[in-house]
């Protein structure tokens, strides 16, 4: 299987959102072959609770937004890693130490890289 063009959307939505709060390190990996219910993760890391806590808030709305229902959200309160399930596409934001400790781009090494297309920051920004 490959991820859908609708999975595809719902990326192009939450990385722009993720870094308009300031998200680093964005990853987005096609995970539809090993998980036949989820066709993509996108990770992204934050430098400090409440901007991991920020930049899920942004990424949950805009996909409401575009009218994409949201099936779980884990770890709001603690803000150390924040996982948000909208079915075909889950986040997981991630502060720093958490992103490097748990490394599930080392997990899923196997699995395609979807292209994240970010808009162009001005210096003035």
């Amino acid at each position: 299987m490959v991820a859908s063009a609708q999975s595809h959307e719902m990326v192009a939505i939450a990385a722009a959102a993720a870094d308009a709060k300031g998200g680093e390190d964005l990853v987005a990996l096609d995970v539809s072959e090993p998980l036949p219910l989820v066709d993509v993760f996108l990770l992204v890391t934050g430098r400090s609770e409440r901007n991991v806590a920020a930049i899920a808030d942004e990424i949950e709305d805009r996909l409401l937004e575009a009218g994409h229902k949201r099936v779980r959200r884990e770890g709001r309160a603690e803000a150390r890693w924040v996982l948000l399930d909208f079915g075909d596409l889950v986040v997981h934001v991630f502060h720093e130490e958490e992103r490097t400790y748990y490394g599930l781009e080392r997990l899923w090494k196997d699995c395609p890289v979807v292209p994240i297309e970010l808009p162009e920051h001005t210096a003035a920004e």
